[in-house]
């Protein structure tokens, strides 16, 4: 019986690398920025659809994510439809690995899980936290982004202690040790229930 982990949190605190200590320990990991890429990328399934609906967005064969931001900051209405073109192109690349994957726990690395209901798909969800301070920290050691843009992602996504409120399962990113203990402990606690579960259905 295969189990299907939600993997949340918001920016900084360490998701992905959360996500690489889930696939260390036998889970498969379907990221959700990673399934955007390649959407995006030249040949992916969005590229046409959003050639219609944004021209202006389509670079050399793929999505640019520049052209495609600078759009949307200038038509705060198009957010709709864009999402109305990539969401089900999302959930189709979603049910693909939940077809091909062989793991015995599935883990959907989801930074909007909750915004988008998405949580109510899982058999459980794990959120990672840290505090604010290390939060703004690692973002802002990235040097990807300004200040005022890490502002405006904070307030898209629901606020930490919501996120944690609703989970199963929270994991503080503190230090990497610290997450690896966590991580263990919930594998080890999903996979005797799961144990559980089969020797009574035998």
């Amino acid at each position: 019986m295969t189990f299907f982990l939600g993997l949340t949190g918001s920016i900084g605190m360490g998701k992905s690398t959360t996500a690489g200590l889930f696939a260390q320990n036998g889970c498969a990991v379907w990221d959700a920025d990673a399934a955007v890429h390649r959407l995006y990328a030249a040949g992916g399934s969005a590229v046409a659809p959003l050639q219609v609906a944004f021209p202006g967005a389509i670079v050399d064969g793929m999505v640019s994510r520049a052209a495609l931001k600078e759009i949307l900051a200038q038509d705060p209405a198009a957010f709709k439809a864009l999402e109305a073109i990539v969401h089900p192109l999302l959930a189709a690349d979603r049910q693909a690995f939940r077809d091909e994957a062989t793991s015995d726990i599935l883990v959907f690395d989801i930074p909007l899980l909750f915004e988008t209901a998405g949580d109510g798909a899982m058999d459980a969800v794990a959120c990672v936290r840290v505090d604010a301070a290390t939060q703004r920290e690692r973002v802002m050691e990235r040097g990807t982004m300004t200040e005022a843009q890490f502002e405006q992602i904070l307030v898209k996504q629901m606020p930490i202690d919501e996120k944690a409120a609703r989970a199963d399962f929270v994991i503080e990113t503190d230090t990497l040790d610290h997450a690896k203990e966590q991580v263990l402990a919930i594998l080890g606690q999903i996979r005797e229930t799961q144990s559980r579960k089969t020797s009574a259905d035998a």
